[in-house]
């Protein structure tokens, strides 16, 4: 074993510590994703309903724990854009503890509100999470305040890994698990507790880590044996959106995760609007990618099978933007353009074709200024509402059928 690493009895004790102030989330069932990735069973681990609306208050709460007299007296320090923000901020008002959180300009508001609301100094400050971070270690330089890392520290990680316990507690038939992956912290410390937990009792346990393809450094890092910077491109997924394994997270998941996978935005937004269909959840798009490896046939599971949930805090301007472009992604939401004879009665003769395929038009426009269009000929673009792919297709094939020229525009 890693000697940094915890044991099976620092997550067991860690669970007794956070159960102080934290929740024991819900285990809900999923019969459709069992459907889908073809097992017995699929749970859902409902972070996004802890306190503070993510596991990172765990991993916070057991840190600041072990803080000496001296060092609560000095204060802690943290940066982050959301979750581990509001874990700290949480967690230091409960213990009594001064903490100064350096958030990066633009943060979303509700996130804002939420860890100024929790008693923290909120000091913002930098264009990029890098330039967020310099600010904070310059400040602990300054002040001796202690810096509280946002995953790779064995305490954040024992805390972390109390939600592999809660589940296992709840379903000791687990026998796969999907993790969302960004710095490593909570995959450490599911996947270690996980596994030493089933060791203990005589069986496997298979854990799988999901990574947004846009910031997936993990992949190469253990291709090559160390951790890795890698260069990240934009995603919804920002709580996970990590450019540099932690040193202790890159030789926990080595050791005891099985396989790392990568999702897409698409696939993320389509796991949130199935989420909030099916299961009644509001997750945010870090927190959704375990459930979007499964829809998206990523992750490869075996038997009763377990995903987490890792946080909810989406900002509700991007949940309204995600949710149209979960639907587009699925085909839910079609755009169609259509080359129309410039004579009476054919928006009316369309519209009754796609009435006739039980499709709904939610937006029409119609031109005839075009330059690239002939001079007897206009367009007609229309926004439809179909339940997939398949109705999708079959719409724009009747109205070809019907003689008209149809192309399946930009997906939203």
């Amino acid at each position: 074993m890693i000697e940094a690493a915890p044991r099976l009895e620092d997550f067991e004790r860690a669970l007794d510590v956070v159960h102080r102030i934290t929740q024991r989330t819900p285990l809900e069932s999923s019969r459709y994703l069992a459907e889908v990735l073809g097992v017995p069973s699929v749970y859902l681990k409902c972070e996004n309903l802890q306190r503070t609306g993510a596991y990172k208050l765990r991993g916070a709460y057991n840190r600041l724990l072990q803080l000496s007299d001296e060092e609560r007296k000095r204060g802690v320090v943290a940066a982050s854009a959301g979750n581990h923000a509001q874990g700290v901020a949480f967690a230091a008002r409960e213990l009594g503890v001064k903490a100064t959180i350096f958030m990066p300009l633009g943060v979303a508001l509700p996130k804002l509100q939420a860890t100024r609301g929790y008693g923290a100094d909120v000091v913002l400050e930098g264009a990029t999470f890098d330039e967020t971070n310099r600010a904070a270690q310059a400040f602990v330089a300054e002040t001796g305040a202690l810096f509280v890392p946002p995953f790779d520290h064995p305490a954040i990680i024992e805390g972390q890994g109390t939600v592999a316990l809660e589940m296992l507690e709840a379903r000791p038939d687990i026998e796969t698990i999907i993790v969302p992956i960004g710095g490593g912290g909570l995959i450490s410390g599911v996947a270690a507790a996980a596994k030493q937990w089933a060791a203990r009792e005589g069986r496997t346990m298979r854990v799988i880590g999901v990574q947004s393809e846009n910031a997936a450094p993990f992949k190469p890092s253990l291709d090559v044996g160390r951790p890795v910077t890698i260069e990240t491109r934009p995603t919804i997924a920002d709580g996970i959106a990590v450019a540099r394994p932690g040193d202790l997270t890159f030789e926990m998941v080595r050791e005891y995760v099985d396989e790392v996978v990568t999702v897409s935005d698409d696939d993320i937004a389509r796991a949130i609007v199935m989420l909030l269909e099916r299961a009644k959840l509001v997750v945010e798009p870090a927190g959704a990618a375990g459930v979007a490896a499964i829809l998206s046939g990523k992750a490869k599971a075996k038997g009763v099978t377990a995903s987490v949930l890792s946080g909810g805090n989406i900002d509700p301007l991007l949940l309204q933007r995600v949710i149209g472009h979960g639907l587009a992604a699925s085909a839910r939401y079609m755009k169609l353009r259509i080359l129309l004879p410039d004579i009476p009665g054919q928006l009316v003769r369309t519209a009754s074709i796609v009435a006739s395929q039980n499709a709904n038009v939610v937006e029409v426009i119609h031109t005839r200024h075009a330059t690239e269009l002939p001079i007897s000929e206009v367009e007609l673009e229309l926004h439809i509402e179909t339940r997939g792919h398949e109705h999708g297709d079959a719409v724009a094939q009747a109205l070809r059928d019907a003689g008209y020229v149809v192309r399946v525009g930009e997906r939203y």
